[in-house]
């Protein structure tokens, strides 16, 4: 076995190992909108074991783009063996590091069925941060929402409320663990330009013109079936505790509906016991479960 940097040529060969083994790993940025551009460059360091055939055993793809150096963290896009073997991966995460100059960590999600790998991280020094539930809502009827006097739910309107939406996902998400680098107008404008996008998915939630809420649908699939995914959803600290989190929800519930979408999915941190309430209360289930973990890079410099 040999490991060497993806190159240009091998890069159809490393996006058909991702999709290979993409039901056994969080494939969180595994769609094939986010292969079929991939390169690997100084945002996305990527290195391949190969065997003695020259085929691919293992992978690790680290996401370092300029948000995520914002937070002084990298997300490993795969981090995966077909040989559950900790050596290799120790190789991987050898030649990760050389990429890693300014974060502070990397997280890695692994879903909670799949023990070996979580085993294998712990194995390599990467510590439990925090847990993620993927919750699920069946074709339920769709609940009434009224808003209070003096609040309007609108449309998100590309070129003109790519400020409002980064005001309120940064003020809300200030605290949030995995969220607290903000967001920028650029990033938001690539929403309605992806491939999840669903035309009046994005909503602003306003009190007397000013922007205090947003939810977002997009779409998704699960179980080989089509669904919409909601989130984020985001309320300033100013208007949180005054049911509007509810409000959004529902509103997103009926958006689904009248989309023709049966069913929606939403991700939820484990110590966000509020909303998962919120959530259950609304008719959702939860269904899966991840764990992010952490490979602390200021404890390998000291």
């Amino acid at each position: 076995m040999r490991i060497e940097a993806l190159k240009n040529y091998r890069i159809q060969d490393f996006a058909k190992y991702c999709k290979m083994h993409k039901m056994e790993i969080d494939d969180s940025f595994l769609y094939d909108e986010d292969l079929r551009d991939f390169k690997p460059d100084e945002d996305n360091p990527t290195y391949i074991v190969i065997d003695e055939d020259n085929k691919i055993k293992a992978v690790a793809s680290l996401i370092a783009d300029e948000y995520n150096r914002r937070g002084k963290k990298g997300r490993f896009r795969i981090f995966h063996s077909e040989i559950q073997n900790v050596e290799y991966y120790n190789m991987l995460l050898k030649a990760i590091l050389k990429h890693t100059d300014g974060l502070d960590k990397l997280n890695i999600f692994v879903p909670l069925v799949n023990t070996e790998l979580m085993k294998i991280m712990e194995a390599l020094n990467f510590e439990k941060e925090r847990y993620i539930y993927l919750l699920l809502r069946d074709d339920l009827e769709v609940p009434d929402y009224d808003l209070p006097e003096g609040y309007e739910m609108r449309a998100f309107r590309p070129g003109k409320d790519e400020e409002a939406w980064c005001e309120v996902r940064n003020s809300a998400f200030a605290n949030l663990q995995g969220n607290e680098a903000p967001i920028t107008s650029e990033q938001v404008a690539k929403l309605v330009h992806a491939d999840d996008y669903i035309e009046g998915g994005l909503m602003i939630l306003y009190h007397n013109e000013k922007p205090i809420g947003l939810v977002k649908g997009s779409k998704d699939e699960y179980e080989g079936m089509p669904i919409m995914n909601i989130g984020p959803i985001a309320i300033i600290p100013q208007y949180q505790g005054k049911g509007l989190g509810r409000t959004l929800l529902r509103a997103s519930i009926k958006f689904a509906k009248d989309n023709k979408y049966d069913r929606t999915i939403l991700c939820v941190n484990a110590e966000n016991e509020r909303a998962k309430a919120l959530y259950i209360q609304e008719g959702f289930k939860q269904v899966e479960g991840v764990v992010c973990y952490k490979y602390d890079l200021r404890r390998e410099r000291h």
